[in-house]
């Protein structure tokens, strides 16, 4: 059971869940992050870390954002991984407490 990163992250993108992860298997896209299904070892590390709190266990995740345990392991397949804190998108803090934020998800790299 692998941690999925859901829609609160898009179009802010803080990465201090990076910085915490201790097999790095966060990916990420011009818009959001994701997580490698395939690589996280389900410790939770990450999910106190994300000022959004887009971070859950795929049990809990909520039932409106079901196709990102789909959307994570896709793009985790394409997208490069990142292992190392940067900056927030522009707006990041003003965008966060955004809603519906589907409409920007891509599956472009960074």
């Amino acid at each position: 059971m692998a941690y999925i990163v859901a829609e609160p992250c898009i179009k802010c993108k803080y990465t201090d869940c990076v910085d915490v992860c201790p097999v790095d298997c966060f990916r990420e896209g011009e818009n959001t992050l994701v997580i490698n299904p395939d690589e996280c070892i389900d410790c939770g590390a990450c999910v106190p870390e994300c000022p959004t709190e887009a971070i859950f266990s795929e049990d809990d995740l909520p039932e409106k954002w079901a196709d990102y345990v789909d959307y994570n392991a896709k793009m985790a397949e394409i997208w490069p991984e990142i292992t190392e804190k940067k900056d927030a998108m522009d707006g990041a803090d003003e965008f966060k407490e955004v809603e519906d934020k589907k409409q920007y998800r891509n599956e472009n790299p960074a």
